[in-house]
């Protein structure tokens, strides 16, 4: 089976790209894959450091005000549509996955339009403009959230998961604990702020880290590599407190959130997918900068369920997290309460479900 993905942007459209990849490889030795990206996208690092064939081609995404540059972006979707023809009639493509952001739009109708079997995967609960749009070609619409439904064509829509979810399961959390210095005895909590870190997220535990190192559990707090430097400058001054890990980023994420009580976070779909399907309890602080204000609306989706804590970056203090975090971590009753919520949201098989869906398409058009 030859099969093309296309995903790019952020980690949040290619980590669960790369995770279904990794899942059909399990599961079908004799499959091929070309994944196409673009070559200022992240992906174009990623998908090569998988050692998976990776081609490019050239898009931007629409400004959603009347602009000369949406012009431009309308004469790149066209090049871009030529160019994924040829490609999928080189590769000769037995099915296209789109898992979001701008390059999907001409890799995903390209296919359509070759009358390739297509299926797009949106992880947010409120889909971007390029899923949108490819939602009226594509055979088969996978999504994340229950709330994504309504966007879409009923009869496209499978409710999946998301197949980064399936890959932070069966963790070593001891493991994980130890090797960024956290004891196993204590109750752990993380806070990070995304792969680049987030500001106002930093500036609260940086007000509160002299009350934070007078609590009876343990903090990794993870800065984002950006911001390193110059929050250790601050700690440096008031003093890094024993509880409290610092460190620029981790390398071994599924490890430490198999071993952690409670999350602060930004509400990213691949965050959540990952904390639902563990079950853990957390406190979330949506980016206010992103499309369609998604975060927030992502969040929600967990905290109308009690599975989550929901706190606006406006509302964002260091006394604020400390008293959230106490809330939950210090009632045993609140905290399982949230972990049997966020359990009950997750989706453990999200690679399976997704492969199926895969599978029965491709076989439906053979």
């Amino acid at each position: 089976m030859n099969i093309v993905v296309s995903g790019g942007g952020t980690g949040g459209h290619i980590y669960p790209a790369l995770a279904l990849i990794r899942e059909i490889k399990k599961r079908t030795k004799d499959a091929k894959f070309l994944y196409i990206g673009t070559q200022k996208g992240l992906e174009s690092k990623l998908v090569v450091r998988e050692n998976i064939p990776f081609k490019s081609i050239h898009i931007t995404g629409f400004k959603r005000s009347i602009s000369l540059e949406n012009v431009k972006t309308v004469t790149r979707f066209l090049k871009g549509v030529k160019d994924s023809k040829k490609m999928l009639k080189e590769f000769k493509a037995d099915v296209v996955i789109g898992t979001g952001g701008y390059v999907c739009g001409p890799v995903v109708y390209a296919a359509s339009k070759l009358g390739i079997p297509t299926i797009i995967h949106e992880q947010n609960s409120v889909p971007g403009l390029t899923n949108k749009f490819l939602s009226r070609y594509v055979d088969r619409i996978a999504v994340c959230f229950e709330e994504a439904k309504q966007y879409f064509p009923e009869k496209k829509v499978v409710l999946t998961g998301n197949p980064r979810a399936s890959e932070v399961l069966n963790q070593d959390g001891n493991k994980g604990r130890l090797s960024v210095g956290l004891n196993k005895d204590q109750p752990a909590v993380l806070i990070v702020g995304g792969s680049r870190g987030a500001k106002p997220i930093n500036e609260a535990v940086l007000k509160s880290l002299s009350t934070l190192g007078q609590k009876p559990y343990q903090i990794l707090y993870v800065t984002g590599e950006v911001h390193y430097e110059e929050v250790k400058k601050e700690v440096d001054l008031v003093g890094n407190p024993e509880n409290v890990v610092i460190k620029p980023f981790v390398h071994n994420m599924p490890e430490i959130l198999a071993g952690t009580d409670l999350t602060v976070a930004r509400a990213g779909a691949t965050t959540l997918a990952e904390l639902t399907s563990l079950g853990i309890p957390s406190i979330l602080i949506p980016s206010p900068y992103v499309t369609n204000n998604h975060q927030e609306k992502n969040a929600r989706a967990l905290s109308d369920h009690h599975a989550a804590k929901l706190v606006l970056e406006k509302e964002l203090s260091g006394k604020k997290l400390v008293e959230e975090i106490d809330k939950i971590l210090l009632d045993k009753d609140k905290l399982l309460e949230m972990k049997n919520a966020a359990r009950e949201l997750g989706i453990q098989d999200a690679s399976t479900r997704l492969y199926k869906l895969m599978k029965e398409l491709v076989d439906h058009r053979q």
